[in-house]
């Protein structure tokens, strides 16, 4: 396992979660502020679970086959083996917990969050501290380990660390920058860092960094990779997109998408997630505003609906499970 961090300048982070629905058939989920945790099987219709917390919850991470990882502020710790039925778990810290990610490879799971809090599980459930060995020492807001030669964790202060040795020790990279990264993601063999100021930096390798033009101001807080696009959302309603994540200058705006007749709510709020499954993109963010698509392309011409979320609290993250 590695490090890897992901930020985020709301209250709260973006995961939802459905009824009953198992996760195996494929769940978005939603988190937030105040313990707030939804599901959806589809992205139209979403059900508030109990999670047990009023702990703000952050990131969400699934091992693929039975165990979902839900972490927060505080040291909070959750897991859930359908998305329903949530379980706290002993951290071992006070600290708030900002990410979580799952090395497929290693069979583990790693935590991050502020004070340089490193934390890995092998199933969820138990977990060893390994602040100290890595060394880090700034809030790290977003942690990524779908490489599976190397963990990538991002933070406050343009700070950027990477582990190949499942956390024991880490390497500080040059980001040239000193701004607050909100998202660390990873697609088509390319990472992609988000944060304050519209910032953007990509990188093939995780030690080498490049900053990408994004042509807005806004802070990106939130990013995935989806139907063959790079995709980042941000305040005041900000999406960008590229297909190509390692061009000079290839992120497009699209901030002009329409909403669906039926929408009440202004697009022009603060974006804080994003995921794509069953051919849909659902964003999340304040307010408890919840979009979807009508498919799966994005692109200034599209057409996003609100759907009801059931919450006023602010959604920090959404996944999407399979």
């Amino acid at each position: 396992i590695s490090c890897s961090s992901d930020d985020s300048s709301s209250s709260t982070d973006n995961s939802s979660s459905s009824g009953s629905t198992d996760s195996s058939s494929g769940l978005f989920i939603a988190v937030g502020a105040s313990g707030t945790l939804l599901t959806s099987s589809d992205g139209t219709t979403w059900t508030s679970q109990t999670s047990g917390t009023s702990n703000n919850l952050r990131s969400v991470a699934y091992d693929g086959s039975s165990t979902l990882v839900a972490v927060g502020f505080s040291g909070t710790i959750l897991t859930s083996s359908d998305g329903t039925t949530w379980t706290a778990r002993t951290s071992g810290t006070t600290d708030d917990i900002n990410n979580v990610s799952y090395d497929s490879s290693s069979g583990a799971f790693a935590a991050v969050g502020d004070n340089g809090t490193l934390l890995t599980s092998s199933d969820g459930s138990t977990w060893t501290d390994k602040t100290s060995g890595c060394g880090m020492t700034e809030n790290i807001w977003d942690i990524d380990l779908s490489n599976s030669s190397i963990g990538v964790t991002v933070g406050d202060n343009g700070s950027i660390y990477t582990s190949a040795d499942n956390g024991d020790s880490c390497t500080s990279r040059t980001s040239g920058t000193t701004v607050e990264f909100n998202e660390l993601y990873y697609g088509n063999s390319t990472f992609v860092a988000l944060g304050d100021n519209g910032t953007i930096l990509s990188s093939t390798d995780g030690i080498t960094w490049t900053a990408r033009t994004s042509g807005t101001t806004d802070s990106l807080y939130s990013g995935t990779y989806g139907n063959s696009n790079f995709v980042a959302v941000g305040a005041n309603g900000t999406l960008l997109t590229a297909s190509d994540a390692t061009a000079s200058s290839t992120w497009t705006t699209n901030s002009t998408y329409t909403q669906d007749a039926t929408s009440t709510t202004s697009v022009n709020t603060h974006l804080y997630g994003i995921a794509y499954g069953n051919s849909i993109w659902v964003m999340v963010g304040q307010s408890g505003n919840i979009y979807t698509t009508s498919d799966g392309t994005i692109s200034t011409s599209m057409v996003v609906t609100s759907r009801t979320s059931g919450t006023t609290e602010n959604l920090r993250r959404v996944f999407y499970v399979d």
